[in-house]
């Protein structure tokens, strides 16, 4: 237990150069409260004390504006950086060595049963505001993108960025995108130019239809005065 306290606390050190000394972590760092509280709940969970557990996590909330479901499976040496608004879902699995910011959901897409929410790899950096969704694999050594939403399965050693998020990365080669996004369609400027069309062959027809009307009177002029001489 003491050895995973203190692996807790090296976590932050190593990674948060705010962190000044053990003292100021042990006391001051609510992802750190709320890992400890979790694997108090997580005890009671497996121990199929669901309301207490519930309990727990929920006044960990509270205390912390970080929510993790008791049933929530944890790896070693994770660290929560700074926070608020993060939320984990039930059947959640987490491996060793994840950094998570704030604002993160690792959560389901809906009502099904069973197995909803993703599972995530070692050595995995999900940044401020993401949103993992769904039962799929986050791969080890993966980084998301701040603000990206994952909604499908990520292999090893790739950087997701985006919504819908898009492998960018992978095994340290950047991944070409098969779209051109200087070539893409502009649905504003397409209207524009059907409008366009659309005007010119009015035009087109009002103006053929007023030639044919001034020739069909110089016509009929010629024909009644042509008995006449001028």
């Amino acid at each position: 237990m003491f050895e995973h306290i203190k692996s807790d606390i090296q976590v932050v050190l190593d990674n948060d150069p705010a962190a000044r000394n053990r003292f100021e972590v042990f006391f001051t760092y609510a992802g750190l409260h709320a890992i400890w509280a979790h694997r108090i709940a997580h005890r009671l969970y497996r121990r199929e004390w669901f309301t207490v557990a519930r309990m727990v996590s929920q006044f960990s909330r509270f205390m912390t504006g970080i929510e993790i479901h008791p049933g929530a499976r944890i790896g070693r040496r994770m660290f929560i950086d700074h926070g608020m608004g993060v939320v984990i879902g039930e059947t959640c699995e987490i491996g060793d060595d994840v950094i998570i910011y704030q604002g993160v959901t690792l959560g389901g897409t809906g009502k099904e049963k069973g197995k909803r929410h993703p599972t995530v790899g070692n050595n995995v950096v999900i940044g401020s505001g993401a949103k993992v969704l769904g039962s799929f694999r986050i791969g080890d050594n993966c980084n998301v993108g701040s603000n990206s939403v994952v909604l499908r399965e990520v292999p090893d050693n790739s950087t997701v960025v985006g919504n819908p998020g898009r492998i960018v990365k992978r095994n340290g080669e950047r991944v070409r995108d098969r779209l051109d996004h200087t070539k893409l369609p502009d649905p504003v400027i397409d209207s524009l130019r059907f409008l366009q069309k659309e005007i010119e062959e009015l035009r087109q027809q009002i103006g053929g239809e007023d030639g044919q009307k001034a020739e069909q009177r110089r016509l009929e002029s010629e024909q009644y005065f042509g008995d006449y001489e001028i």
